[in-house]
This record gives C-alpha cells, sequence and structure tokens, in this order.
C-alpha cells in the first residue's frame, strides 16, 4: 500500500498498537481518524497530534459503528483506508467454567466489531482510490495461547475472515492486508518490560516496512514460523509454546 497521502480511519486508537500505528501513519503524512469509547482519551491522542480527528465508537455496539461511520464518511468523503485494531485480550479457561458475559463483549469486540465495521465501510471504500482494508488479527490466530483461549480463537476467525474478504475484493479495487503482532510490549494485557515482548517501536517500524510491499500480509518475520505451522502436525509446536508459557506465564499487574 503506499504510505503516505491517505485518509485513514483506525478503531482503538487511544493505545497501545493502534496509537502507535495512527501516529505514524500521522507522521508520514496522512489524514488520521482514530476512534474509541472515551472522548477524554481521543483528545488526549489528538491534542498530541495536531492535524489527527477522532470520533467516539464503541465496536460492541451496531448502532455505535453505524453512526460513527456516517460521521467520518460525511467529515472526510476521500477516507481510502480503513483499519480494524480494536480489541481486548481477558484471560479465560476452555477446560472451566464460561464468563458468558466475558466471553460475549470478546466476540463482540473482537469478531464482529471488526466485521461490522468493515461493513460500514466497504461499498464507500469500492469507490475510493488506492483503496485499503487492514485487519489486526495476531500470532495467536496460528499458535492459541491455553491462558487466552477464546482470544486467540478469534483472532483465528479475524484470519479466516480476512482470507474471504481478499478474495471476494480482489476485483473490486480494495486490498486486504491482515497484521498478526506478535507479543508486543503494550497494555493490552499488562506493559511489563519482559525480555519475550516485542519493543512497540520495533513492531512498528517492521510493520511499515511490510506494509510499504504489496504482499497482502504484514507480518513480522518474527511471526513467520507460527503462520507457517498450521496442519497435521502443529501440535508440537503449540504444545511446546504453551507449556513454556504455563511454566513462565505473562506477568499481569
Amino acid at each position: 500500500m503506499k504510505l503516505t497521502g491517505n485518509t485513514l480511519f483506525i478503531t482503538g486508537g487511544t493505545s497501545g498498537i493502534g496509537r502507535a500505528m495512527a501516529e505514524k501513519f500521522h507522521q508520514l503524512g496522512n489524514q488520521v481518524i482514530i476512534s474509541g469509547r472515551r472522548k477524554a482519551l481521543l483528545d488526549t491522542v489528538t491534542a498530541a497530534n495536531p492535524g489527527m480527528d477522532s470520533v467516539v465508537l464503541d465496536v460492541t455496539s451496531a448502532l455505535s459503528i453505524k453512526d460513527a461511520a456516517r460521521e467520518v464518511l460525511s467529515r472526510y468523503p476521500a477516507l481510502n483506508v480503513v483499519i480494524n485494531n480494536a480489541g481486548i485480550m481477558p484471560f479465560d479457561n476452555p477446560a472451566a467454567e464460561l464468563d458468558d458475559e466475558m466471553a460475549t463483549t470478546l466476540l463482540d469486540t473482537n469478531l464482529l466489531g471488526t466485521v461490522r465495521v468493515s461493513a460500514a465501510f466497504i461499498e464507500h471504500l469500492k469507490q475510493q482510490q488506492d483503496a485499503v482494508l487492514i485487519n489486526n488479527s495476531s500470532i495467536l490466530a496460528f499458535l492459541p495461547l491455553v491462558t487466552n483461549a477464546l482470544y486467540s480463537a478469534t483472532k483465528a476467525a479475524i484470519h479466516s475472515y480476512t482470507l474471504s474478504q481478499r478474495f471476494l475484493l480482489r476485483d473490486a479495487g480494495v486490498s486486504v492486508i491482515e497484521i498478526a503482532p506478535p507479543w508486543v510490549d503494550t497494555d493490552l494485557i499488562y506493559k511489563s518490560g519482559d525480555s519475550r515482548a516485542m519493543p512497540l517501536a520495533d513492531f512498528i517500524e517492521q510493520t511499515f516496512e511490510k506494509l510499504a510491499t504489496d504482499n497482502p500480509e504484514a507480518i513480522v518475520d518474527s511471526v513467520l514460523p507460527a503462520r507457517a505451522n498450521p496442519g497435521a502436525d502443529e501440535h508440537a509446536m503449540v504444545n511446546a509454546f504453551n507449556q513454556s508459557m504455563v511454566e513462565n506465564p505473562i506477568p499481569v499487574a
């Protein structure tokens, strides 16, 4: 994709990967519109990045998504890039009782949020030059983490959905790109400085290098072995990964 001269909308733009991507695109000379549930946080980010704009959006609400899309397109009819980044990562246990409220919120945020935001903008994107739809999945789409099994499943679903979108939009002038971050040191769970986590600045640098190509997957090199793993013999890597994480769990505040 081209990295400059875009009008770009990103969900979950107030922290972590979303904010870092928004600020990088802003620095490159794009018009960036961020979204999130809390106006105070949106205002903090836009104040730190003069020229960046924002819209309040709750991705768990179909009505909020439709309203936000209508507002964005009325103000920025040249919009040509949409980034589905919003997500949450609660812990769960598929070998125990289900927290149904948590599960519903997770699915509404990570899966249906992406599906609904895509649908709200897709007809507009089909009419734009250099149109791009970016979906943020995860390394856990290919290498599920047992302490966050349902989160991992939502990211596997995003990967699958992205493949379908890309095929169906192949002749519509909309490029569909998947980002699949590794463990990046953000506050998605707990910003810890853990040596196993990729520094956010490094992730952004490498991801933008990938985005500048024509590859439909902007996946940093450290994730590629996991990306290639799914198949009949995938259990060895999955089991070894989870054993290491059980023995050395993610630190939680």
